[in-house]
């Protein structure tokens, strides 16, 4: 395959992937010296590089990434108003540092992920702080960033292991005890049929909670019905829609403990739908204490894990990893708090 570069233009990274038939990301890694192109590959990319006559100054390259005054902040949700208070908390812990923030969404898609991070890996930032898409594996995320980006995993863990060498570190939130602690709330208003509602439960996150929920009413003695167990997207829309299947049975719940605060205010939503009214006739609780939750109609039980500052912690945390490049990998588990509003009822006397 070959290309014409008019005489005195500069060659770029997108026409050597077309003189050779791989994508620019490819091309990137291949300049980064990843040790995940295979050897076939990267002869391929090398024969064209030389063939085209780029120059690659890497002293000059390494010289802008170790002052690079970006960060690159990749959600997985943008819409979710948890992760747009994240990444305001975020941005001006990095501001005030004299970074600048770079931002991409993959709406939850591993293989947009992957787009996403190569293209702003290309901006040299500096750091990365990363939610992951469902399904995003440790091995791709590797592939595209390489060793020598430092990268903060927030809020959920990828799917497979992570390499010693990567220097990945975490900040993950107390998912597993918030939500024991909501379904705790639930039964000692007198609830004893409570469902979990919402998430996907191949999200980690998802499964902590879950698994906090599945614990205290296993502590508390209490059974609970596969049905009880409804799964969403995490937004408001689906949760509503999905309301009614948890009354598709005779057996129905008297409260949930909802996967987070979009999924909850959804499931207001829903209930008003049915004409049931939710903190009256149905108890529920969120997770996450977004803005609006304490502005539902009723104010919403939540479980706080204050999203600025975790979006600050978070910041605070890469830029720390900058100044010890080599120190080890570290995870942080944020704690969550309850907080108590008028959603969480007594069940109805009928």
């Amino acid at each position: 395959m070959s290309s014409h570069i008019p005489i005195g233009r500069k060659v770029t990274l997108n026409d050597i992937a077309a003189g050779c038939g791989v994508s620019r990301a490819t091309v990137s890694l291949v300049l980064r010296g990843s040790p995940l192109v295979n050897k076939l590959t990267r002869a391929r990319v090398e024969d064209e590089l030389r063939r085209q006559g780029y120059v690659y100054n890497r002293a000059a390259a390494n010289l802008r990434r170790s002052t690079s005054s970006s960060i690159a902040l990749v959600l997985n949700d943008l819409a979710n108003p948890f992760f747009a208070e994240f990444a305001e908390g975020v941005d001006e812990a990095l501001g005030a540092a004299g970074f600048v923030t770079l931002l991409g969404c993959t709406g939850e898609s591993a293989a947009r992920e992957q787009a996403v991070l190569g293209s702003l890996l290309e901006h040299g930032p500096a750091g990365i702080i990363l939610s992951p898409a469902e399904h995003s594996e440790a091995h791709q995320v590797l592939a595209v960033v390489g060793r020598r980006v430092p990268l903060l995993l927030f809020n959920r863990e990828l799917d497979g292991t992570l390499p010693e060498f990567a220097h990945w570190d975490q900040l993950m939130l107390d998912n597993q005890h918030g939500a024991r602690l909501a379904t705790e709330h639930l039964i000692a208003r007198g609830h004893q049929r409570i469902a979990f509602f919402g998430g996907h439960h191949d999200s980690s996150s998802c499964r902590q909670r879950l698994a906090g929920y599945l614990e205290a009413m296993r502590t508390a003695g209490l059974r609970t019905e596969p049905h009880w167990q409804v799964e969403c997207a995490p937004t408001r829309l689906d949760a509503a829609h999905r309301t009614s299947a948890l009354f598709d049975t005779m057996n129905v719940p008297t409260a949930a403990v909802c996967y987070n605060d979009a999924v909850a205010l959804g499931l207001m939503l829903g209930l008003n739908q049915r004409g049931l009214r939710p903190g009256q006739d149905f108890a529920l609780t969120g997770f996450d204490d977004i803005a609006e939750a304490a502005l539902g109609m009723p104010p919403l039980t939540t479980l706080s894990t204050a999203p600025q500052e975790r979006g600050r912690q978070a910041a605070q945390l890469v830029m720390q990893r900058l100044q010890q490049p080599l120190a080890a990998s570290q995870q942080t588990i944020a704690p969550v708090q309850l907080v108590v509003r008028e959603s969480s009822c007594p069940p109805p006397a009928n």
